[in-house]
């Protein structure tokens, strides 16, 4: 229903375990191809093709940083050498490059350390402007975290050429729609 509402196809990965996560592309682009990872994962990964670029959703495992490791291990070494690729979602983990709290279990960089040994760039650390902060949102929805980043966008080489800006969305309705804040990559036009 909101692909619909928005003019837009969905590929939807459901859960064994979690929630579900989707990619939605907007018309006239089409998803080519379309691949749901659920046995690897916690919660699970959405993967699609549109044209050059393979675009994958995923959410790491909320409660382990082992969990959380092996995930983006296997994410990592199945699509790092894909040509141009992003891989996005809550990883609920922090970037040691972000200074966390060590009290906190998310503050374990394992997972995003798998990611970055495999040859993926963090793109907002390319190209971030603003705030890079994802969680909490303001409306008072996610005061169960302090002021961190948790959610990313990883790029494979091929794909940074492309990347002109990433931000993170806040205001408005923004505020109260979610317990982390959406992040956006603006990318160059290629043949997707």
């Amino acid at each position: 229903m909101l692909a619909d509402s928005l003019g837009m196809t969905a590929h939807l990965a459901p859960s064994v375990f979690g929630q579900a996560v989707a990619v939605l592309v907007r018309r006239p682009r089409r998803i080519e191809r379309a691949r749901s990872v659920t046995w690897r994962l916690h919660h699970a990964a959405a993967a699609v093709r549109v044209g050059p670029l393979t675009v994958v959703s995923t959410h790491l495992d909320p409660r382990s940083a082992y969990r959380r490791y092996r995930e983006a291990t296997w994410l990592a070494a199945r699509y790092r050498r894909r040509g141009q690729v992003l891989i996005a979602g809550d990883l609920n983990s922090c970037s040691p490059a972000d200074d966390p709290d060590p009290a906190e279990d998310r503050s374990d960089p394992r997972a995003i350390d798998a990611l970055d040994r495999a040859g993926l760039i963090d793109l907002w650390r390319l190209a971030g402007i603003g705030p890079g902060t994802t969680v909490p949102t303001g409306g008072g929805v996610g005061d169960a975290f302090g002021p961190m980043r948790l959610d990313y966008v990883f790029g494979t080489p091929a794909v940074v050429p492309r990347v002109r800006e990433v931000r993170v969305l806040r205001g408005g309705e923004i505020e109260y729609a979610s317990d982390h804040y959406p992040v956006v990559v603006e990318l160059m036009p290629g043949n997707s």
